[in-house]
């Protein structure tokens, strides 16, 4: 069950992770015609709702807990 503990860890960074860092996103606006494109990229960055970060949190620790307490 070491192997539900390490996954459990890893989640929980993502969560608290999820925080801080935002998640850049990457729109392409634009026409073609022909063999010729005309087109924008735009560029922004967004953070995850915090529900979702604190899902990600409690699930890990969680999962950490589980894999902790059984001895196999």
């Amino acid at each position: 069950m070491k192997m539900l503990f390490g996954v459990g860890l890893v989640v929980l960074i993502l969560g608290i992770a999820s925080f801080f860092v935002p998640f850049p996103q990457q729109e392409n606006h634009g026409i073609k015609i022909g063999d010729a494109k005309i087109g924008v990229q735009t560029e922004h960055s967004e953070r995850i709702s915090p529900i979702v970060s604190v899902v990600l949190i409690l699930g890990g620790a969680g999962m950490m807990i589980a894999g902790k307490g059984s001895k196999a």
